[in-house]
């Protein structure tokens, strides 16, 4: 493609995990034991119909399982790889009590893949004649409303800032963990319910919710997510090579697909690098600066090991990987020598120390950008940045007509818990549409 990068991809983010053949997948589904009170359930945050598509796929019936699936799930393919399993349905997996839960991820990852690479014939879809809808955002919460409301008969545009659709799922996953082209795939999925796509179009500068209201919009849906990453507010902040973890999986993720040269990417090939934060963008970050060709990579976290934010698998294999870890110790300044980075002075127990580093990576959290809210009228939001909404309908913000969801209202969540919050919110958008337009007749 013109412009784009002519290096080779690099070999090191082939996905780590590899899926089920169809003869490992149904043995895997025979498993189930079809609970009385399925609590596999109950640990899923969208209420997945768990023992049903588990139950199509062990009679060989994909097509089936698929359909099951799509009454509660866009992304599949997506949460089939990224949901935190070992947390929630396979935790909650009455065989987990013997360590061995049926592999929930794994069959919905399958079903998914087997969907899309044999096309499996789709359900008629409804007549796209019960209002418009726009969304902002293409990550995973702004993809559920827009496929959830095109099933519903609703045409619905979503607006996306950067060059391609998926928002945190294309551009903050590593593609070891979540590959591009399965973001994609999935995308293109739901532009078959009837889904437009505008991409490089800044909400906020290039078109405003007020002007999407005042001509063809009946709603509209913020799911920008949180942009803007956290600080650390410490001295030598502003150093060269102290940067945001965001940026670099951004970087990295571009130079994958071919959009920038390596040296564009803010690491070089034998450096150390230090990432304060131990949530799992973190581990994401750490992983991901050892597949760029780090020398060494040190995880920082203030607390102790046994109150760390990642999941327990993600730990593991960061470990595996060579990922070192510093617990319950504070960074107190970076260190710098003519405006660059040198080390970071910690305090670790009673006493201080200076360690050297090439580079700091922050991972620490991130909160929503402002430029929605400041150039809309009446969206009030939070002391801290956070757009409020209601129940009645759900998701409706101080702004008649306009919607959020997803990590735009909330803390940041994982992918599955903004699908379940934008859930409630579509049929939040559906009442209203229905409702004035029912006042208007």
């Amino acid at each position: 493609m013109e412009g784009k990068s002519t290096e080779t991809k690099n070999y090191k983010f082939a996905e780590i995990n590899t899926g089920y053949s169809a003869k490992e997948a149904i043995t895997e589904a025979k498993r189930c034991l079809n609970c009385k009170n399925p609590t596999c359930i109950q640990g899923c945050p969208i209420e997945h119909d768990i023992p049903g598509f588990v139950h199509e796929l062990s009679m060989g019936n994909i097509g089936g399982a698929m359909q099951i699936i799509n009454e509660k799930s866009n992304l599949p393919a997506i949460c089939g790889r990224v949901c935190p399993h070992e947390k929630q349905c396979e935790g909650h997996c009455i065989l987990n009590k013997r360590g061995n839960p049926v592999k929930v991820g794994k069959l919905e990852r399958f079903i998914a893949d087997f969907d899309s690479e044999m096309q499996l014939i789709k359900r008629r879809l409804k007549p796209k004649g019960r209002g418009q809808i726009a969304v902002i955002g293409s990550g995973p919460a702004g993809l559920t409303v827009a496929g959830d409301l095109a099933r519903e008969g609703f045409n619905v545009t979503v607006f996306e800032g950067q060059p391609e659709a998926g928002g945190v799922l294309m551009y903050g996953i590593p593609e070891y963990r979540l590959p591009n082209e399965i973001v994609r795939r999935e995308i293109k999925k739901i532009e078959a319910l009837g889904v437009t796509f505008i991409n490089n179009c800044v909400v906020g500068e290039t078109i405003t919710v007020d002007s999407m209201l005042e001509h063809e919009y009946d709603a509209v849906f913020i799911g920008s997510g949180t942009s803007v990453p956290k600080a650390l507010d410490i001295p030598g902040k502003d150093l060269y090579r102290v940067l945001q973890a965001s940026y670099f999986l951004r970087m990295v993720s571009l130079y994958n697909s071919g959009e920038i040269g390596r040296a564009i990417v803010p690491l070089i090939e034998g450096e150390d690098i230090a990432i304060v934060g131990v949530g799992n963008v973190a581990m994401d970050t750490a992983r991901t600066a050892i597949r760029m060709g780090a020398r060494s990579v040190t995880i920082i976290s203030r607390g102790p090991i046994e109150k760390m934010p990642a999941l327990q698998t993600e730990y593991n294999e960061a470990l595996e990987e060579g990922v070192k870890f510093l617990w319950e110790t504070s960074p107190l300044e970076f260190i710098g020598e003519n405006n660059t980075l040198k080390g970071i002075k910690v305090r670790m127990g009673e006493s201080e120390e200076e360690l050297p580093f090439n580079r700091v990576l922050i991972a620490i959290g991130s909160k929503p950008a402002n430029r929605i809210v400041s150039t809309s009228l009446g969206i009030e939001i939070n002391d801290f940045g956070y757009v409020i909404t209601k129940d009645h309908p759900y998701g409706m913000t101080t702004r008649k007509g306009v919607f959020a969801g997803g990590d735009v209202v909330h803390t940041p969540q994982t992918v599955v818990l903004a699908m379940k919050e934008a859930k409630m919110v579509a049929k939040g958008i559906a009442q209203y549409v229905d409702a004035v337009k029912l006042l208007s007749d």
